[in-house]
């Protein structure tokens, strides 16, 4: 037998043991196979093993914490937006109220409390955490002379 070939076999007898012992390692730390080890080598073991869970548990603290920061941006994004859309709802409000009085205001007073009133409305109190409820609704007008002009300028657009 060759110099080379022992040298492999004695490598390869080596692994099998090192595998055999990692194997029979493994098997403990799971809590199998417990019997025949003394006071001493169970409390090594349960040592290694607070010390692998200390370092789960930093772990999963650590990929918590991160999860946590990026909800709250997220968050903070939402809330954002949710406030700009709250503006520009108001400024379309007032736009359409701008509107309304530009349309109607050449009516009686009757006509112009029912042109007051927007053709939609937010029922929230402008609490931005909660849901928005609109309604639409038609205007609530008398057949004017100006009402039929509105309506025949709608109609000449074809």
């Amino acid at each position: 037998m060759s110099d080379r070939s022992k040298f492999w076999q004695t490598e390869a007898a080596s692994l099998r043991q090192q595998l055999q012992y990692l194997q029979e390692c493994h098997r403990q730390l799971m809590g199998e196979e417990l019997t025949g080890l003394g006071i001493k080598e169970l409390q090594n073991l349960e040592n290694q093993l607070e010390m692998s869970l200390k370092g789960v548990r930093m772990k999963k603290d650590q990929i918590l914490t991160s999860e946590i920061k990026e909800l709250r941006q997220k968050g903070n994004l939402i809330h954002q937006d949710n406030v700009e859309l709250y503006q520009k709802m108001d400024q379309i409000q007032k736009e359409n109220a701008e509107l309304q009085k530009k349309v109607y205001g050449s009516r009686s007073t009757g006509e112009e409390n029912a042109a007051s009133n927007p053709s939609f409305m937010v029922r929230n109190g402008y609490d931005l955490h909660a849901p928005i409820g609109l309604q639409l609704s038609q205007p609530q007008t008398q057949y004017s002379e100006s009402s039929a002009k509105v309506m025949k300028l709608g109609l000449q657009l074809h």
